[in-house]
This record gives C-alpha cells, structure tokens and sequence, in this order.
C-alpha cells in the first residue's frame, strides 16, 4: 500500500490529551504513543473505548487536544470529521455491510482513492482472504469477518490503525486463528497500531508500548518491556503477569539437542525446537519463577544461572538487572531481610521456566 509504505520505520507520535465527563465518569486522558503497537490497558469501564472513540472523532471531548503526526484532529478551534483524520477502526464487532459480499465490503471504504486497486491485491494476499472473496458476511466465521474488517479499515489509506478488543467477541479457537494476521500486520504492514484490550496475553503477543488506564485516568505509559519489570507497575497486569520480557539471540543448538542462547546477562539454554543462529527472540521470564542466591549455586537441576544486581525492592518483587535489561523475582519479606538485599546487591538469579514469544 502506497501510503502504509511511507510509514515504514517511521517514528509516529500520537499525542493524546483530553478531558470529558460523562454521568460517574470524568475523563482525564492524557499520553503519546509513538510507532509500533500501543495497547490500552485496563478493566472494563475506565475509559478505553471512549479514549478511542475521541482519538477516530466519533465523541468530542469536553476539551483538550489530539494530534496525529503534529496534524492537529481535536483542540479548541478545530475538530477533524472521522473522515477527515485518515484512521482505520477496527472494533469488536466486524461491522460489515451484511447484503454485500466480501470483495465489495473491501472495496467501500476506497473506492475513490488513486491506488486502491493495487492495494486491493496486496492486503487480500497479506490476509489470504482470496477465497472469501463471493462470500457474504453472514457465511464466515467470526475470525473471517475480522480478518475482512482489518483488511477494509487498511484499505481506507489510514495514517494510524484503531482496534476496540477486536478479539474480544471470539472464542479460543477463533482468537487462535487470527492472533497471527494481527502479528504479520505488526510486523510487515509497519502501520501504528492502537490497540484496546484487557487480555495480557494479547497485550505481550501484540505491544511494543503500554498505556495503563484506571477509573479514567492514565496512570502510566512506557515501553512494555519497562512496565512488566517495574515493581510498582507491573501488578496492575496481573499479581501473576509480574516478570520480565528480554531479548535472546540465538548462537546455535548443544551437542544434547539443547538451544543455546545468548542474553544481556549471560547465556541460556532452552529445549526448543531447531531455531537458526542468529534468530532473535522474545524470552517471557515472570517473576514466580525466578529465586534468587547470593552466592553462585552449586549441584541444581535449573540450567539458568545468570548473575544479576538488586536495582529496586518493593514489597515481595525484586527488580533486577540483567545487562542493560531489567527482570524481577518474587520474594518473601523474610528471603529480602535474610538475604541482605538491597539496590546493589549482587545476586544469582536461579530461573525455572521461561516461555518464547513470538518476537
């Protein structure tokens, strides 16, 4: 897509700031949101949906200010129509126009934009909905409809793509099936992503940065690597999701079948299946699964050992830094006072488990 091309490693900048109350709810919603895949995060009723519905122009707030690349959508003197601010939505619910076929709900949002056409062949291939093609909407399942709507929403020309819990509708199955579109999207399309949902696990498939909202207020945004290390933040994902998100460099397989892996902190091995050296990986570390020595353990049957310091403590999570890269583990308030640990502790840190991520 011509337009979506020109967005390739580009830096956008979202910036969101606005007020708005409605009746047990006032709105103060403020971040910036750069390339990638931004998530909103929080439980249901803090204000998500509504946040989206100001950024595509389908609510004006009370006041405050939006802009999409420095083009200002919202402020005092202007607000942009939904039209006008190039912004493809994808929401729960396809929303497809029921009497047409599939082709032609692709085609509606475009057809009078230079360059549809080629377009047109190169999301069908992308989201392999050749053979849906002469279907109505009433004849797909729901992970069909999706992959139709995010297809139409890429073939308005958007600047920045909008999803509302595009997952959320789905059962297992059918989040299953389109979980990898949405990641080919992230990957090879390039396009900024805003994208709304209450999952972890969609949010650590899908999000390079994370925006927490909570009873209608931002509480905090940063990369999501930062808040799932963070001791103070990373509970608001979950008491369990607390960890560690860390790159890994595959080096090459051990003579046992093991796959050796290369960290900011030191070399690791996993049982995974033949991966190419060189391969980069996303390696899910969560804190429950991490104990910590102060001195280098002998004679365990955990085949990852990394030396680590103590950069923070907060009630039972120790941050800890891995390189130039941060992980946590959870302890008792007794292990912290017998251990001694405080920020600069040396430290070895034993992990158990580790998962792969689609990187």
């Amino acid at each position: 897509m011509a337009h979506v091309g020109a967005h390739v490693g580009a830096a956008l900048m979202l910036e969101v700031a606005f007020r708005h109350r409605f009746p047990g709810l006032a709105l103060d919603v403020a971040f910036e949101a750069p390339g990638g895949v931004t998530a909103l995060f929080g439980p249901s009723g803090c204000g998500k949906s509504t946040a989206i519905n100001a950024i595509a122009g389908l609510l004006r707030p009370d006041q405050g200010r939006i802009a999409l690349e420095g083009r200002v959508l919202f402020d005092g003197r202007t607000n942009l129509s939904p039209q006008a601010r190039r912004i493809g939505c994808v929401f729960q619910d396809a929303r497809l126009f029921p009497h047409m076929t599939a082709a032609a709900n692709l085609r509606y949002p475009s057809r009078w934009r230079r360059g549809a056409a080629r377009d047109f062949d190169r999301i069908v291939e992308m989201l392999a909905l050749g053979p849906l093609l002469a279907r109505r909407p009433g004849t797909l399942s729901g992970g069909e409809r999706q992959r139709v709507a995010i297809g139409r929403a890429l073939l308005s020309g958007p600047a920045l793509l909008v999803m509302d819990e595009p997952l959320a509708a789905l059962d297992e199955a059918r989040k299953a099936e389109i979980m990898p579109w949405l990641e080919r999207l992230r990957d090879e399309i390039r396009l900024p992503i805003l994208y709304v949902s209450h999952s972890v696990p969609e949010v650590l498939r899908l999000a390079t940065t994370v925006v927490l909202m909570r009873q209608g207020r931002v509480t905090h945004s940063g990369p999501l690597a930062e808040i799932l290390a963070d001791p103070e933040l990373a509970p608001q994902l979950g008491a369990r999701e607390a960890g560690a998100l860390i790159r890994a460099t595959v080096e090459g397989r051990e003579p046992d079948g093991m796959i050796r892996l290369a960290t900011a902190g030191g070399p690791m091995l996993l049982p995974e299946p033949d991966l190419p050296p060189g391969r980069v990986l996303r390696l899910r570390i969560l804190a429950h699964e991490v104990i910590l020595a102060r001195a280098a353990p002998q004679g365990l049957s955990a085949l990852n050992v990394l030396p680590v310091r103590v950069t923070r403590v907060e009630g039972g999570l120790v941050q800890l830094a891995l390189g130039n890269e941060r992980m946590l583990a959870q302890v008792t308030p007794r292990s912290v006072k017998a251990l001694e640990l405080q920020p600069g502790s040396a430290c070895h840190a034993i992990v158990k488990s580790v998962s792969v991520l689609p990187s």
